[in-house]
């Protein structure tokens, strides 16, 4: 009897935990196509809409040509700058990084709230592991 009792609560524990865990997702962009960009931030802005700000986790990573999109001269630089205050994360690839510069001499500056991942693959392998539902625009 004991078995069975502490099963049912082990069970119920098991599920409140399940329910008190946030939806997790992370976002991939990595193309420089300014509509695709606007999709991706509106997938954000939309999952935080559904779930509340504080009731679901949502990261975007960027990586290759996507990069441009975390960067202060893209358009979406403000946009980006204010979905970072409202706890989107965003990641950048350094090798993406390194890469540009060592084409072009230097990166663009980031836009404020972005976060450098050392590798953006990676990073949307570990988030996968860790639960995370996985969106590609």
């Amino acid at each position: 009897m004991k078995k069975i009792l502490l099963s049912i609560v082990t069970l119920a524990l098991l599920t409140l935990n399940a329910h008190a865990a946030n939806p997790k997702f992370v976002i991939q962009i990595s193309t420089d196509d300014a509509r695709t960009q606007k999709i991706v931030l509106n997938n954000a802005a939309n999952l935080q809409k559904y779930y509340g700000a504080d009731k679901v986790d949502v990261e975007i990573v960027a990586y290759g040509p996507g990069l441009g999109i975390l960067t202060t001269g893209n358009k979406n630089a403000s946009r980006v700058e204010k979905m970072a205050m409202s706890e989107i994360k965003f990641s950048a690839c350094q090798n993406t990084m390194n890469g540009f510069k060592k084409k072009k001499g230097h990166f663009p500056a980031l836009t404020d709230g972005v976060s450098i991942t050392p590798s953006g693959v990676v990073r949307i392998g570990e988030l996968q592991q860790q639960g995370y539902s996985y969106i590609r625009p």
